[in-house]
């Protein structure tokens, strides 16, 4: 599950416990829930930092709760439910009316790697984790909403082909060389304290959220229409 804390103009949405943090249908819920919460409360110069506790980041969907289904088909049905269900994060974090920093500082796979990229920064460890697209080698194809994201965040086809297509299991230096993530540090107190400087640095500029959230879904247009969501203008003068 996860909370949401506020400290000033900074929210603070955390994975919580030690485990995996599967994103079962529970999770989920719990991560649309605390978006929703941090966007009622959104003022300017407010800003969303994403962590989790322990080892992993996230490793994905629930693929145990999945196979517990019992039947094939019953997998595929829960699997399917999972897809749509986050289908609806990724739309939240590009919708999200102010800026969102991902501070990874564990292992990220498949929707748990999707998950982060979602944010507008991206920040992970150098010394321990990685961020893997595992779904080549489970035999998965990907959601049309996952493609469109990876597109839209990852600059280099070839970066794209290694993550997509060849599976690779990326650690942060070499992530910030392919353009996946902004910076690496050495440690999970590095991360969260490099996401907290740049939080601040952010949340002084007092942006308008919702002009803000609007550039960002004008900034990509394509996984934004596969999810739905649409760019309007907003004009919001706060400074002449």
């Amino acid at each position: 599950m996860c909370t949401l804390q506020k400290r000033g103009n900074l929210f603070f949405l955390t994975l919580t416990g030690d485990d995996e943090h599967r994103l079962s249908p529970a999770v989920i819920d719990s991560l649309l829930s605390a978006f929703s919460e941090a966007k009622s409360q959104a003022v300017s110069g407010s800003v969303l930092i994403t962590t989790a506790h322990g080892k992993f980041f996230s490793n994905g969907f629930d693929l145990a709760w999945a196979q517990d289904a019992g039947s094939f088909s019953g997998a595929r049905e829960r699997l399917h439910h999972m897809v749509d269900s986050f289908r609806p994060v990724a739309a939240a974090l590009l919708s999200l009316p102010m800026p969102t920093i991902a501070a990874v500082s564990g292992h990220a796979a498949a929707a748990g790697f999707l998950l982060a990229l979602s944010h507008d920064y991206f920040l992970m460890r150098r010394d321990r984790g990685v961020l893997y697209m595992s779904e080549v080698d489970l035999g998965l194809t990907f959601p049309d909403y996952f493609t469109a994201m990876m597109r839209s965040k990852i600059g280099s086809p070839s970066a794209r082909r290694d993550v997509l297509h060849r599976g690779m299991k990326i650690k942060g230096d070499e992530a910030v060389r392919m353009g996946i993530v902004d910076s690496a540090h050495d440690s999970e107190e590095g991360v969260v304290e490099a996401a907290v400087r740049l939080g601040e640095h952010l949340a002084q500029r007092k942006w308008n959220g919702e002009v803000y959230a609007e550039i960002r879904k004008s900034l990509y247009p394509e996984v934004c229409g596969v999810l739905g969501l649409s760019a309007k203008s907003v004009v919001a003068f706060s400074k002449l």
